[in-house]
């Protein structure tokens, strides 16, 4: 699975972003989305994940009720709606998928990554 997201840039606390990240390949398999953030000098972490099976997203604390991850029908797209951005968003945003039975709460479970997008937000 190759993925590629894309919607990062620079925006002022209190704005919005809308990431993106499209898949190719092995479209016929099942996979759970997740997006993940790393700031500079920080371990890499879950911002928000959505299994392939059922509607039961999961997001990450200081996140929920900013963002909103969603996906298209044919599940090969997934975005991710960042509002009131705050500057302790600032992060590198990955994309990625795993396919396999292993924790979907687990960062090692993921299998296929993107390039990444950079959010900078400023105060």
């Amino acid at each position: 699975v190759q993925l590629q997201a894309s919607g990062g840039g620079l925006v002022q606390a209190g704005g919005s972003l809308r990431l993106s990240c499209g898949f190719s390949g092995r479209t016929f398999s099942a996979y759970d989305m997740a997006w993940f953030r790393q700031a500079p000098g920080k371990e890499r972490e879950f911002v928000a994940r959505f299994p392939w099976r059922g509607d039961r997203l999961w997001y990450e604390g200081s996140v929920r009720g900013r963002f909103t991850m969603s996906r298209n029908a044919a599940k090969d797209t997934v975005w991710l709606q960042m509002n009131s951005l705050k500057p302790e968003d600032t992060a590198v945003y990955y994309c990625a998928v795993k396919m396999n039975s292993a924790p979907l709460d687990r960062i090692s479970s993921y299998e296929s990554w993107g390039q990444g997008t950079l959010v900078t937000v400023s105060s």
